[in-house]
């Protein structure tokens, strides 16, 4: 049975993502360089873990019994830094110094420089294997917290990841929730011409994985999956999110072009423009 989402929530959510767009679009814009069309993508599905999901305290960010967020698509860093910064775990006129030198926001995120960071990620494959230790820990220690393993499509071409789900499966890894940022898109172009990966949710299954299919887009099915992993026993929850590349902004959606290139001046005007800001 669907959660009935209040109204009031769903508009507070889709305006915290309307404004963690516009900081993606600023930041790389201002640096340089960046990936926009994967941070635009995970946006509303790090609002929702962020914002509505995680136990977090950004007074105690080391706090034992908190939920452990992995950005295994460490790429999508502007998006992370963005909604940590608005939850607090860093001020927002931070977010100006991405990718500069001496900052604390580097291009791929850091455990070691940042507050809230849990995993140091961007080597594909890699992130969800932690995410798979975190929770191992997490049952041995007889800790409360979960742990949430954010996946880019292009990683699930990876031997790594599989061999961490394997195990997740394997230790019947109730406390982890793997959701996957299906925007169809890597660097090079569309994930099914460079090495397909479907039919994706059928793998998750058969790696016993509980595993639900949802618009990565919709708040109210985001939340609806997410309480649906946290009632899951006896095994992990994948959530295969389909997105869209490039979300928000018209001529960065579904471009693959657009997985790690910085707007010039005129594309980032007209990309907040649309996102209802400016620069």
């Amino acid at each position: 049975m669907a959660l009935a989402v209040p109204a009031e929530k769903l508009a507070k959510l889709s305006e915290i993502a309307r404004s963690v767009r516009q900081d993606v679009v600023r930041m790389v814009y201002e640096a340089g360089s960046g990936h926009p069309g994967g941070s635009l993508s995970v946006t509303d599905l790090l609002v929702a873990l962020v914002f509505e999901e995680l136990k977090l305290d950004p007074v105690q960010p080391n706090w034992p019994d908190r939920d452990r967020l992995v950005l295994s698509k460490g790429h999508a860093a502007p998006a992370y830094y963005s909604v940590m910064a608005r939850r607090g775990f860093l001020d927002i006129e931070e977010l100006h110094t991405l990718r500069q030198a001496g900052s604390r926001l580097q291009g791929h995120v850091d455990r070691n420089k940042l507050p809230g960071v849990e995993a140091s990620t961007g080597c594909l494959g890699q992130g969800i294997g932690m995410a798979v230790g975190m929770a191992l820990d997490q049952r041995l220690a007889h800790r409360s917290g979960r742990v949430y393993a954010i996946l880019g499509d292009g990683e699930c071409q990876a031997g790594p990841t599989w061999e961490a789900l394997m195990a997740a499966g394997h230790y019947r890894l109730d406390n982890l929730v793997v959701l996957l940022d299906r925007n169809g898109y890597e660097t090079d172009g569309a994930t099914e011409a460079i090495m397909g990966i479907e039919p994706i949710a059928d793998k998750f299954r058969a790696f016993r994985l509980e595993t639900v299919e949802i618009d990565g887009h919709d708040f109210s099915q985001i939340l609806d999956a997410l309480a649906h992993a946290r009632a899951t026993r006896g095994q992990p929850t994948a959530i295969v999110a389909r997105t869209v590349k490039g979300k928000g902004v018209s001529f960065m959606e579904n471009q693959h072009a657009w997985h790690g290139k910085a707007p010039s001046r005129g594309e980032a005007e007209k990309a907040l423009a649309e996102l209802g800001g400016r620069l």
